[in-house]
């Protein structure tokens, strides 16, 4: 079999969901995996509100938003979800050794015609692959959060992956309506990532620095490049302990100090404080101070 026709998606968080959601619109049976029925639970719960978005927006009707929701199943069993399908994307935490064991036991699990891909956003699949015996049948397949509108994924070889699993990727990619970018070798960071990566890390310095505010950086994005949040609100989103496991990815390959987790992001983690899913980060949730009107506003002159 060469076309990818099942999809099952291990890790239910903040990019699982969302990548089961993508496949999942676009007509493919999908099983979401996590070891934890309260992550299944929270995942089902962010689609419903998502697709509850689109039929807002008129962009789908009930009768396609209960399709949608008919295609993906739910589950804590890795075996059930993952041992008939034709691709996995592994969307665990940032953390290397939690990835190779979930490609360990897919490995021993999966039909030898499933591709096994990682969404990871900094961990290059060449440290991953040889926790398998597929190595030509592994690559890096990374989704950006809200992959509906932001619609590219980066596609990314391990030592050994064949011409055909790029292939297959790259067909699967445009049935889920994405732009396929090709990493034409490995990268750290991939293909934007390595651009976002390097706007994170000087606004952390920046405020880490005492320089600016980190509203103050967030305003200078927001207004010049008419973005609906700044850079710390995206990670706020993203979740503050992943950026976090990120920086340290960087950090342990360069050994450069620059690329150390910066204090200010320590110390929120170490209060609790993770961003959306805490209602806390560097705003407070689910009313961030940058989603109000006057937020954006210059202050008005008082009358002489």
């Amino acid at each position: 079999m060469n076309s990818i026709e099942t999809v099952c998606v291990v890790g239910a968080g903040f990019m699982g969901w969302q990548i089961g959601l993508l496949c999942s619109s676009h007509g493919f049976p999908v099983m979401l995996h996590d070891i934890s029925q309260g992550a299944l639970d929270r995942a089902v719960q962010n689609i419903e509100v998502e697709l509850g978005r689109w039929m807002e927006a008129n962009e789908i009707a009930e009768e396609e938003k209960r399709s949608i929701l008919k295609r993906i199943n739910t589950t804590t069993d890795m075996r059930k979800a993952a041992s008939r399908v034709d691709l996995v994307i592994e969307a665990v935490p940032e953390r290397l050794e939690a990835k190779r064991e979930v490609f360990r036991r897919l490995d021993e699990i999966c039909a030898s015609r499933t591709i096994l891909a990682t969404n990871s956003s900094s961990i290059r699949v060449s440290r991953i692959e040889d926790a398998t015996n597929r190595p030509d049948r592994v690559l890096n397949m990374h989704f950006y959060s809200g992959p509906w509108r932001r619609s590219i994924v980066e596609l990314m070889r391990g030592s050994e992956t064949s011409d055909e699993t790029m292939r297959r990727a790259r067909e699967f990619s445009a049935a889920i309506g994405v732009i396929p970018l090709v990493v034409l070798r490995e990268s750290t960071g991939f293909v934007f990532n390595r651009v976002w990566r390097a706007v994170k890390r000087e606004c952390l310095h920046l405020v880490d620095e005492g320089a600016a505010s980190f509203e103050d950086v967030d305003r200078a994005w927001m207004c010049l490049y008419g973005m609906e949040t700044g850079p710390f609100g995206m990670m706020d989103m993203i979740g503050l302990d992943v950026v976090r496991d990120i920086e340290i990815v960087y950090f342990e390959e360069s050994g450069d100090e620059r690329d150390r987790p910066p204090r200010i992001l320590l110390e929120r983690i170490e209060r609790g404080d993770l961003g959306v899913k805490t209602g806390r980060g560097f705003y407070d949730y689910p009313n961030p101070a940058y989603k109000d009107p006057v937020w954006l506003k210059a202050p008005q002159r008082n009358p002489e």
